[in-house]
């Protein structure tokens, strides 16, 4: 990739990140850094009308809400960070703005991470967050439980496609999917340079510490590009063009639009991976969450 097609908020950005190598050792470095990072990079977000911590089903998640309705729709929302990092914490200022910006509220799923609690410990997770929400979740806060929609970044956009499908195999009815630069392809073969933001070694990281060798990743559950699209719901998938997943996000949205699923996809030009979390450092960042808003108001 072109270095010269770097954005100059993405350069800036480049400049100033501090990266931690990524080993079993150094997890907890790592994860104590993306914690530190948060602040400077995403910012505190809006005020808005309530935010409570939950028992989603046995999960642990935060619920977001600045509407005054009786029955919010909600977004059932999944963080990135490579299955080994991440939290409701680090993702509050996304899940705020995205509640404030949309109307919708926002229930941001803090599942168990990898390698201590590998596949398919998160996907269980969402599907027992969409079960809560469909049921006692939406009766105690006030929720719509017929208009849900799924949304995560990176590998939480991972987590969002398969709960999309498996919830259209178990017969429940979606209002949407938002996929913000995803992890989709467990065999992709990615270029062995140091791209901008993400590297091909901390991808194999990331997935040999959330399908570890012996687990099949042919499966839909691993692959969502092995699965039957039919019958999604509609969807919007962000990317970012000097993203090492781009290629992949672009595909899966093309495979869902060839099997007659209403897509959107946007790439942003000169950006890097999972920009639209970092609020703070690109103005990009803001015109995406409105895409997304925007995208939610239709559905």
């Amino acid at each position: 990739m072109d270095p010269s097609r770097l954005h100059p908020q993405a350069r800036a950005a480049m400049q100033v990140q501090q990266r931690v190598p990524l080993t079993r050792a150094n997890l907890p470095a790592a994860r104590l850094s993306m914690i530190q990072a948060t602040p400077a990079e995403v910012g505190s977000g809006p005020a808005i009308r309530s935010v409570v911590t939950v028992d989603a089903g046995g999960v642990p998640a935060r619920l977001y809400c600045d509407s005054d309705h009786d029955a919010a729709p909600v977004v059932l929302y999944a963080h990135g960070g490579g299955w080994v990092m991440g939290s409701v914490d680090t993702h509050d200022g996304l899940c705020r703005h995205l509640a404030a910006a949309s109307g919708w509220a926002v229930l941001s799923v803090d599942y168990r991470l990898a390698p201590e609690y590998p596949y398919p410990a998160a996907v269980d997770d969402m599907a027992r967050a969409l079960t809560w929400l469909r049921g006692p979740g939406a009766a105690r806060h006030g929720l719509d439980p017929g208009r849900i929609a799924v949304a995560g970044d990176s590998v939480g956009g991972h987590l969002a496609a398969v709960t999309a499908r498996r919830a259209r195999d178990a017969g429940i009815r979606l209002a949407g999917q938002i996929l913000i630069c995803p992890v989709i392809d467990p065999a992709a073969d990615y270029p062995a340079l140091d791209e901008y933001g993400l590297d091909r070694e901390e991808m194999r990281f990331f997935w040999d510490a959330f399908a570890p060798p012996g687990v099949h990743r042919t499966q839909p559950d691993l692959d969502p590009l092995r699965a039957d699209l039919t019958g999604l719901p509609p969807a919007v998938v962000i990317t970012a063009e000097l993203d090492l997943l781009s290629a992949e996000g672009e595909r899966y949205a093309a495979r869902m639009l060839a099997a007659g699923v209403s897509v959107t996809a946007a790439r942003y030009q000169g950006l890097i991976h999972n920009f639209p979390r970092k609020l703070a450092l690109f103005d990009a960042a803001h015109l995406a969450l409105a895409q997304l808003a925007a995208a939610l108001n239709r559905w």
